[in-house]
């Protein structure tokens, strides 16, 4: 874990020490697979800056909240919410793989929030501690969607919200992937809204366009 020194973490949200995770063998290959990528991956995907941006805009966060980006990679999000929640804000951002956090780093990104090496389905979190959680590209990744849900719930006080985030939308993504989009696919609206009910969430709005990907929910109370 590295602390950033210019932002400190609110106390609420300080973290405390992780559990024990399982699925090591899922973990393994997540890291593994972005662990190669990490060094390259601003330069493969220059343009996305302005669609973070835009979704960060949208999701409606206010000065002084306290934010969480889960799965943060190289950090791309982190300055768009920096700059949203302010200098009296909180920003963390946590992923899995460590050569991510270290280009997020190089990057400067640490100067916008604080990085944790962290599972985002077990975060070293206390209840209720954040105000928001934001996640690009998260919920394919985790090995179960619900129970990763769960956990960002607890993590954030009730009224709070969660953005489901991609600088693309489901039919782009799945062209450069190289696959068909199914109706089975995780985050189509149908399948979406009842995973997220399911695990504390409450879905208020969903926008699957071309040049991006944007659910929000809203932490039941």
């Amino acid at each position: 874990m590295t602390e950033d020194r210019t932002h400190s973490p609110d106390p609420a949200a300080r973290p405390a020490p992780a559990p024990e995770t399982p699925h090591t063998h899922t973990h393994t290959h997540v890291q593994e697979f972005f662990g190669a990528r990490a060094a390259a991956w601003d330069a493969k995907f220059p343009d996305d800056g302005p669609a973070f941006a835009a979704a960060v805009a949208e999701f409606g966060l206010r000065p002084g909240d306290r934010v969480l980006d889960a799965g943060c990679g190289t950090g791309r999000a982190l300055p768009a919410l920096r700059s949203a929640v302010g200098p009296e804000g909180t920003v963390l951002g946590a992923d899995l793989t460590p050569q991510m956090l270290d280009a997020a780093r190089q990057a400067g990104r640490d100067a916008q929030g604080t990085l944790l090496l962290a599972d985002a389905a077990r975060l070293p979190l206390r209840a209720a501690a954040l105000d928001a959680v934001f996640a690009s590209g998260l919920i394919a990744h985790l090995p179960a969607p619900a129970a990763g849900l769960r956990e960002l719930a607890r993590v954030v006080r009730a009224g709070g919200r969660l953005a489901l985030f991609h600088p693309v939308g489901r039919a782009a993504l799945a062209a450069r992937q190289g696959r068909e989009l199914t109706p089975d696919d995780l985050r189509a609206e149908h399948n979406l809204r009842p995973l997220l009910a399911g695990s504390g969430w409450e879905l208020v709005s969903y926008a699957d366009l071309d040049n991006r990907f944007l659910a929000v929910a809203v932490r039941r109370r």
